[in-house]
């Protein structure tokens, strides 16, 4: 992708909406909105980079209440022409359609490899990615499996989500909040991911969320760890000009 001059690429990871009460995120959300609608007066394409919501299950006809000023101008932006991607995290894995259908914005569930004016990327929300992060990864596998998620959706809505709400405020290993420090570079796992992909092939800038701490991070003379930090502390994101990535604050 080219991308057309004076134009930018933007990144954004981490809102958790809706954490720890829909009154409390409120004032994050109109943050977050107002954000939205800096950016996209030169945005060439937004990227966000999961758990937007602190929790979002599409049952058939229902989706989770709230996040109005979110989607509509997501709907907005999507509708004037520019591209939106989103890469789920694990806080909103279970996304099936709705953002395809509604918004016109294409869900992600595994990182993505992206070239922009002959910069190369892989972008992804991060979770379960390199070693470590054991207790999640098996976590995980319980959320993906198919017959978990027919159990859960036979849930009344009013029920189901209430309990998922309660969980992931409380679990840490859902939350993310016993990561929110800096663990040392050779402790990092996400950096160690990056690295043993450096191993097969080149890429300049590897983009991720998930950590909740902003990180700019030099894998070697060429190449480059970003961590998106959150919009619950940090209030930060990502944006690149076509030649330089940058990590700011908002």
């Amino acid at each position: 992708m080219k991308i057309p001059k004076g134009k930018k690429i933007y990144f954004a990871s981490d809102n958790h909406l809706g954490a720890p009460t829909s009154e409390a995120s409120r004032p994050r959300e109109k943050k977050f909105v107002s954000w939205l609608d800096e950016v996209k007066k030169d945005a060439a394409a937004i990227f966000l980079m999961g758990d937007l919501f602190d929790f979002w299950f599409e049952y058939r006809t229902v989706v989770p209440k709230g996040f109005t000023r979110t989607l509509g101008k997501l709907a907005e932006i999507s509708d004037s022409g520019i591209p939106v991607y989103y890469f789920v995290g694990n806080h909103d894995l279970w996304m099936n359609g709705y953002f395809e259908e509604e918004l016109n914005i294409p869900v992600y569930h595994k990182p993505q490899e992206y070239t922009f004016n002959n910069k190369t990327f892989l972008i992804g929300h991060g979770d379960g990615l390199g070693p470590g992060d054991k207790g999640y990864k098996r976590m995980k596998k319980v959320f993906t499996n198919p017959f978990s998620k027919w159990l859960f959706r036979w849930l009344h809505p009013d029920l189901g989500v209430k309990l998922a709400q309660y969980m992931s405020v409380k679990n840490k290993l859902i939350s993310g909040d016993e990561d929110a420090k800096f663990l040392g570079e050779d402790n990092e796992w996400l950096v160690q991911y990056c690295k043993r992909k450096l191993e097969d092939r080149h890429y300049d800038f590897f983009v991720f969320g998930h950590r909740h701490l902003p990180m700019e991070i030099d894998l070697n003379q060429t190449s480059k760890y970003i961590n998106l930090g959150d919009w619950i502390n940090y209030y930060t994101y990502g944006v690149f000009d076509g030649e330089n990535f940058e990590l700011k604050k908002f």
